[in-house]
């Protein structure tokens, strides 16, 4: 045992470096996200989502990082990510809506101009709505109208729209 970690020590320390650096670079990416919604007073579950998202992109560049240091060549790599990608690319494209609403819900954590309690008007040709935001998720917005009627609204919808706020903080009224 103790020639196994003699035989690899530096690995082992790289190994440990990393993490450190991963652990790291997730408490600031967390606290930079947290002070991004504080700071556009988003709620906290939101930001935990959008932090989540950060974390596995993170995680995955480090496994990938520890991958290299144990020696694993990048033909090998290649091979195991061309066909993951190939996979997921498959399944996604059978359902891009399911991407783009997520991408979407990024986009609107970080430049959303509406809040929930906003009262909005999303401008559409078939179905004009009108309707007070309830709750902004990671793949569609919820929009409360006068009537009581609750409407799930895509996020990559909402971006593609052309939107008018009517009333802020409706919610209090």
């Amino acid at each position: 045992m103790l020639d196994y970690f003699s035989l690899h020590q530096d690995k082992i320390i790289n190994t440990v470096i990393v993490f450190a650096v991963f652990f790291i670079l997730q408490l600031i990416t967390g606290l930079i996200v947290r002070a991004i919604g504080k700071s556009k007073k988003i709620l906290v579950s939101r930001a935990k989502i959008v932090a989540r998202y950060f974390s596995v992109s993170l995680f995955l560049i480090t496994l990938l990082i520890i991958a290299f240091i144990f020696g694993i060549e990048v033909e090998d790599l290649v091979v195991i990510f061309s066909s993951v990608f190939a996979i997921i690319g498959l399944a996604l494209f059978a359902s891009w809506s399911i991407l783009s609403n997520v991408t979407s819900g990024i986009i609107l954590f970080f430049s959303f101009p509406y809040k929930i309690g906003d009262k909005i008007k999303i401008h559409d040709k078939e179905f004009e709505i009108v309707a007070i935001i309830e709750d902004i998720r990671s793949f569609q917005i919820h929009l409360r109208r006068d009537n009581g009627d609750l409407v799930t609204y895509p996020n990559s919808l909402l971006l593609q729209k052309a939107v008018t706020i009517i009333e802020k903080d409706a919610f209090d009224k």
